[in-house]
């Protein structure tokens, strides 16, 4: 069968992910592990002389890595409005939120439990309860922005990745899926308070409605096993190559 032309949700998803490995190099090793642990410890003394050089590689790579979010609420919504059963999606989501928490925490936050931040995972299922509220009981605008308000006020209190903002974001761009011109546009407007975010919508805008093929579970599994690969290194491998354990 011919493909056509664009890209399909397949390569969109390989994008994110890796754009995200990156990212979680600068938020888990880089900040974690060099920039915050080692400042609170007397391993910084060996880099006291290196910190704007590696909060500097942070921040690139931070740029590098934040068009993955927006990509993932945009197949999130794609998903949605494909899927053949959303409780199951859900279940999905649910599970891989609580598996992914511990190594999460590890990695953003070197312990656990540690209730300030919760992983993306619980964003998005959040994301998706709402849009499946939003299409039962959502008769017209007023109530659609309510049942994804009170899905951002959730968010808030759980202190989901992202928040109230990706709540939001997986609704905007549910809402204007039938208008991808619009659907950009205004998704690209929403992120601007990241620099680079914005640039996801370059893909999304070539986006030819193909799922194309893709292992099922591969960014469920692939989540939780970066973060806790990257504990690993910047809390044990990292010192240990540096002699510093």
């Amino acid at each position: 069968m011919k493909t056509k032309a664009g890209v399909t949700g397949s390569t969109l998803k390989w994008v994110a992910i890796i754009l995200m490995a990156v990212d979680h190099i600068g938020a888990g090793i880089l900040e974690n592990f060099v920039l915050n642990a080692w400042g609170r410890s007397p391993i910084g003394y060996h880099f006291a002389g290196q910190w704007e050089a590696i909060y500097g590689v942070d921040l690139l790579i931070r740029f590098i890595g934040r068009p993955a979010f927006p990509i993932f609420c945009f197949l999130l919504a794609e998903g949605f409005c494909h899927t053949h059963d959303v409780k199951k999606y859900a279940v999905r989501l649910g599970i891989f939120a609580l598996v992914s928490e511990i190594p999460f925490d590890l990695a953003l936050w070197n312990q656990v439990p540690d209730w300030r931040y919760q992983n993306v995972f619980f964003t998005l299922l959040i994301g998706l309860l709402a849009l499946a509220l939003v299409r039962r009981y959502g008769t017209n605008m007023v109530l659609k922005v309510l049942i994804l308000a009170a899905g951002a006020v959730l968010a808030e209190l759980l202190h989901t990745d992202y928040g109230a903002f990706g709540v939001l974001f997986i609704g905007i761009l549910y809402l204007l899926r039938d208008n991808r011109k619009l659907q950009c546009a205004v998704g690209a407007a929403c992120c601007l308070w990241e620099l680079t975010a914005p640039l996801a919508f370059l893909l999304i805008w070539r986006y030819n409605g193909e799922r194309g093929r893709q292992p099922r579970w591969l960014f469920y599994w692939f989540y939780p096993a970066h973060l806790l690969l990257y504990y690993v290194i910047g809390a044990w491998i990292l010192p240990a190559v540096l002699g510093i354990v």
